[in-house]
């Protein structure tokens, strides 16, 4: 079930990628087949990657060499379909297109997944961290905006009219402290259970990984 998760993933990423131009004019006129075989195999991209490559360089009526492209990528992908390889794919959260060989996989998804857990983990964690800082800067900002606006209603010169305004304004910016002070509340809940679960992660995980 796991891979199939991650291959369906892959699947959305790589038809994203395939909008993009994956070759440049010279890169299509120098006809490396091999070369950038080799490179899409130490990368992980699925065969289908050539199928880009052909798009960029039909406009230069240029057309892939198929035969050279998939030797060197089979090259390439021995050395991407490793215990190490996968540990430093799933740490960085980069995606797996399902390209190695079962028994290639049976080492490499293991720690693919492991590293995709701390990655996520410590992905969960910045965001909280963000929510957080976000929540106490909006804090300071409405602090601001309320001593702003009890100095204005301490003015000479105003009419009823306008104090009532302001008042209202003083209200309706305490309101928005109250509902911030809420959200910073919350943000460090979720800061603390973001970084439980990260202390929690990288203790399964040592001794098998650098954590």
């Amino acid at each position: 079930m796991t891979r199939l998760m991650i291959a369906g993933g892959a699947v959305a990423l790589a038809a994203l990628l395939g909008s993009c131009t994956t070759m440049s004019k010279d890169q299509c006129l120098a006809g490396a087949w091999g070369e950038k075989g080799y490179a899409d195999g130490t990368s992980g991209y699925p065969m289908t990657r050539l199928d880009d490559h052909a798009k960029a360089c039909a406009k230069y009526q240029v057309a892939p060499n198929p035969t050279a492209y998939g030797s060197a990528r089979e090259d390439g992908l021995r050395s991407y379909c490793t215990f190490e390889r996968g540990w430093a794919e799933g740490r960085a959260g980069n995606a797996y297109y399902g390209v190695c060989r079962p028994e290639e996989e049976q080492v490499f998804l293991p720690a693919y997944q492991d590293g995709r857990m701390l990655h996520e983990a410590e992905a969960a964690f910045e965001t909280a961290q963000n929510t957080l800082n976000s929540a106490e800067d909006r804090i300071e900002n409405r602090e601001d905006k309320l001593e702003a606006k009890q100095n204005e209603l301490r003015g000479e010169g105003l009419t009823d009219e306008e104090r009532e305004r302001i008042r209202d304004r003083i209200q309706e910016v305490r309101g928005e402290i109250r509902d911030a002070r809420r959200n910073a509340r919350d943000a460090r809940d979720a800061l603390d259970r973001a970084e439980w679960e990260v202390r929690r992660v990288r203790r399964e995980l040592s001794g098998r990984y650098p954590v």
